[in-house]
């Protein structure tokens, strides 16, 4: 089993990965502080894990898994249920995309097609790749991957037609 990971390679994997890191969690909270406090976290978990993960995808899956088991553990705690409208989530900002349009409604779908669309086509993994980061079977991975694709067709359309 290898060592830990000193400070400086945990620098350097936050300068590499961050920003996919913090798309995750903002794409799951929805919520800029708290997706910087989950970005935050998932890196100060990196540092103590207490061993080194093998090559750079595995670093990237496990920051992936732990940025998104991070998001559920903030959205499960008590506080979430006792805080103001989430009309504010109009007003959030993602960082400037040449996509930004379809990043909108892409936001729109529920939580495990974004998710699916995210790995698969911001990130290149393979559906089975997603899966396995997902904890889900290829297949549904790729149902929501269609279903994802068949939603924002309409909503591309729809919007479209209000232009």
């Amino acid at each position: 089993m290898a060592g830990a990971y000193t400070k400086e390679e945990v620098a350097s994997l936050y300068r590499r990965h961050v920003g996919m890191v913090y798309q995750i969690c903002l794409m799951l909270l929805k919520n800029v502080p708290d997706a910087e406090d989950a970005v935050q976290t998932v890196f100060r978990k990196l540092l103590e894990y207490g061993r080194t993960l093998q090559g750079p995808e595995h670093e990237k899956a496990w920051l992936i898994v732990t940025a998104r088991n991070e998001c559920k553990n903030q959205l499960r705690h008590w506080w979430r249920t006792r805080r103001a409208d989430e009309s504010e989530l109009d007003r959030l900002s993602w960082e400037q995309r040449s996509d930004g349009e379809l990043w909108e409604l892409i936001l729109t779908l529920p939580e495990q097609e974004r998710m699916a669309l995210y790995l698969h086509y911001y990130q290149g993994y393979s559906t089975g790749e997603a899966a396995r980061i997902m904890g889900k079977n290829p297949a549904t991975v790729r149902s929501w991957l269609c279903r994802a694709r068949r939603r924002l067709k309409n909503l591309l359309e729809e919007a479209d037609g209000d232009g």
